[in-house]
Formats: C-alpha cells, structure tokens, sequence
C-alpha cells in the first residue's frame, strides 16, 4: 500500500517582508521634504484660517454650504466641485505623461504620511541596522519600551491629521471644544478616529502594499506612459558588468538603491510598476558614485526612447513637447479658463419658482384672475440683500403681493406671492410668464424664472 503524499501548503498571497529603507540625502530628498512641508502646512493650516468672520475653507454639510475662501457653493453649484475634480484629474494625467509616477514619490498623501512615520521610527529606533537587530531581538523591555513610544508617536500623528479631516466639514474651533469637553456628537467622533486609524494603519503598517496593491493608479499608469515618458532608469551599458574590480562597470553592487527603496525593489532590473519614482536610488547612487570618483547619473530620470537611442538632455527635453502633452495642456488650460470665466461671471442670487398646485387659478373681485406661487430665493452672496420681485407676460399682470424682499448674508426664504392679471387678458388655459428678481442698487444682479399662470375654463 503506497504511503499517503505529504500535505503541501499553498499560499494565494505572499508573506510580507519587513522593509526598513535607509535614510538618504541628497537633491531629490530635499525636494520630497520640501513637498512634505507645504502640503503638511496647506493641511494643517488651512482649517484654522479665517475669512469674513468664519472659517476659510469649510464644507459645511448640515447648512449644505461649501465656503472656498471668498466663494460660497450651495448645492445647486455643484458643477463648480465637479469641474475642480476634473481639472485635479487631467493635471494628474498631464503630470504623469511627462514626468511618470512623480507625483506618487513627492507629493500623494500616501507617501507623505509614510515618510512622517518613518522619520519618527528612525528617531526613536535608530538607524536601519539598529531597526534590523530590533526586529530580531526577542522580547524585552527595551524593545517594548521603543515600539511603545513609537506607537504612541504614530497614534497622535494620526489622530490628528483625523481632527483636521472633520475640522473641514464642521467649524474647526467648535471641534476643539468639543473634543476638550468631550462633547461630540457621534458622527464627528468616529470620523475623527475612522480617519486617524486608517492615517496610521496605512502610513505605520502596510505602507508599500498600499501602492503595491491597493492604489489603483499603479494598475492603470501604464495606459499614460509611452517612451517619452520621464521614469526612473538604469544605465545597463554603464553599469554593467557589476563588481568592484576596475575592469568591470559603473555598479560596484553596494545594493545602496534597493536598501533606500521605500518599496523594496531593485531598479536594476528595469522599470517596474511598484516604482513610485520617489528617486531615493538616485540620490543614493549619486552619493556612491561622488564616494568612488565616477560621474553622477548611473540611475537617473530618463525615458525608454533615450535610452535605447542614447539621446542627449537636449532632445530628452525636447520630446517633452509631444502631442500627447500638447493636448493634455490645451485640455486643461481649456478646463481652467472655462471654470475661471463661469466662477468670475457667477451671479450670487438663485430663484425658483414653483406655482400653489393647491390652487389652480381662481377669480377674485373685480373680476380678475389670480395664482399663487412660491418664490425661493437664494442669497448666495455674504453680505446682506434687498431684492425687487417682478412679474411680466400677460397684459396688465402684476403682483398682488411681495414686491421687495430682504435677505441676509447667505440666506435662503421661501416667498408667497399673489400673482392677478386683469379677466380677458390670457386665453384659457396656460399661459406663459416670467418673474424677475432684481437686486436694488445693483440693476445687473438680476435672475428671470419663467412660469405658467392658469385662467380657468
């Protein structure tokens, strides 16, 4: 009788490997930190800004009114939101067509968290090596003591990075109050700890698998690259053979790219879709290549076509210039200018008409016919309104009420008014009018609904 096989495991996903990159320097470092700043400081900040007496920037969703600084968009003003996202959209396009995943490596909320988090481990748990041997150690009260603090680090991080998220759609200072007398209501609660635990599970523990495996852009980057795209290249006929020995070439395989790598691969074996293009390796192999004496550039940013033809910077730069690029700008600038020219000629007043279906028309004395309608009127703009209510399109039509109407800064009022033309002046049935809402003192802020007026059978 044959012996049963031995039980094999197999695994449908790989095990993680703990990454720990090396610290580097260089021109590339410094422009990711400067990144890190402004954008870290935009965030943080802009909360806490005020204009007009509120807060600067706040998406206020129980009064449904977003406030961009001097700009007030109420729901009706959505298309305004929508055309933003679109014009964010083609300059992510534009950016990656050019210049590859740099936005991936410099500036995505993604990386940035993960450089912060990693800067606090390196503070508290040392060097690569050290953070290497920590992991190896087995407990003890040194160990626990660093993972603790760096937790704890990680946490506050976190949790407040989650209070600035609300703090953009409910007043950022009413939050600190509530958060120091402990009085927030649940939603504002599990945003601020949602958000802040999703900051430190992603920047504190999966990190690269973000990028690798959950971020969509990865997958489907490539459909913007062609081989004029910037991307981070090595110089196989420069490189290799690799070795220290002087007969061999430019790579003396000191592994310096892949140790600073925040993604663990080697980009000696070409471009690979878990490079973020943060360009760690080339500041790195910079430094090795000053150290032995070379010149610099052995990994650089360079494109596919360059580097197979060996192109000089001048005509890399020059096919920058490509139609892909061309049409991406014309589409954006196009975009910007539309969004740019509806915002500049936006008028802060909206009105909506809705006629009493309650009260088909009826006959008053006198003998003249009468309807009634609803007049919802928006004061979009921040400061207080008076506004004159018109009606125009039957012979002799006029209002029977509400004539002049104030409004505050940013209010909206519901408005009845009698509408009574004189008997004989329409034909049974509908018939078509207008009402116009005109602002006093101001003769081009002005808005004209159309409407019906009914003259019983």
């Amino acid at each position: 009788m044959n012996a049963p096989a031995p039980e094999q495991v197999i695994r449908m996903y790989e095990k993680r490997q703990p990454i720990h990159p090396r610290e580097t320097d260089g021109r590339f470092a410094r422009l990711r930190w400067l990144c890190l700043w402004l954008t870290q400081l935009a965030y943080y900040a802009t909360p806490w800004l005020t204009w007009n007496g509120r807060q600067a920037v706040l998406f206020d969703l129980g009064t449904r009114k977003f406030y961009l600084f001097g700009l007030v968009l109420w729901p009706q003003d959505f298309i305004y939101l929508a055309a933003l996202l679109v014009i964010c959209a083609w300059g992510l396009f534009l950016v990656t067509a050019v210049a590859g995943r740099v936005w991936c490596g410099f500036a995505c909320p993604q990386t940035v968290y993960t450089s912060i988090f990693l800067w606090i481990e390196r503070r508290i748990e040392g060097s690569r090596a050290a953070r290497i041997a920590l992991d190896r150690q087995g407990p003890s009260l040194r160990k626990s003591g660093k993972r603790t603090a760096k937790h704890l680090a990680w946490g506050a991080v976190a949790l407040w990075t989650g209070f600035t998220f609300v703090g953009y759609f409910t007043p950022v200072r009413e939050l600190g109050t509530g958060v120091a007398t402990l009085s927030l209501g649940p939603w504002e609660w599990f945003w601020v700890l949602f958000y802040g635990f999703a900051t430190y599970g992603n920047a504190g523990w999966l990190r690269e698998q973000v990028c690798k495996y959950m971020c969509p852009y990865a997958r489907f980057q490539s459909a913007m690259f062609d081989r004029d795209t910037l991307i981070i290249t090595y110089d196989m006929r420069r490189g290799e053979p690799r070795g220290k020995k002087s007969t061999n070439g430019a790579c003396i395989d000191c592994t310096m790219c892949v140790q600073v790598c925040p993604t663990g691969i080697d980009i000696r074996d070409g471009l690979q879709y878990e490079c973020i293009g943060c360009a760690a390796c080339v500041d790195a192999c910079d430094g090795v290549m000053d150290r032995t004496g070379q010149p610099r550039g052995l990994i650089r940013y360079s494109t596919d076509r360059a580097m197979a033809s060996n192109l000089p910077a001048a005509q890399l730069r020059q096919r920058a210039l490509r139609p892909r690029v061309l049409v991406y700008c014309a589409a954006l600038l196009v975009a910007c200018f539309a969004t740019g020219f509806a915002l500049s000629t936006r008028i802060p007043l909206k009105v909506d008409v809705i006629r009493d279906r309650g009260s088909m028309g009826r006959e008053v004395d006198g003998g003249a016919i009468e309807n009634v309608y609803r007049l919802q009127v928006m004061n979009t703009a921040e400061q207080p309104r008076r506004y004159r209510i018109a009606v125009a399109g039957l012979p002799g039509l006029a209002l029977a009420s509400g004539g002049v109407v104030a409004l505050a800064a940013t209010e909206t009022r519901a408005i009845p008014v009698r509408v009574q033309a004189p008997h004989g002046a329409g034909h049974a049935g509908s018939n078509d009018i207008a009402f116009t809402v005109t602002a006093l003192g101001d003769a081009h802020l002005a808005v004209t609904e159309r409407a019906v007026f009914i003259v019983p059978r």
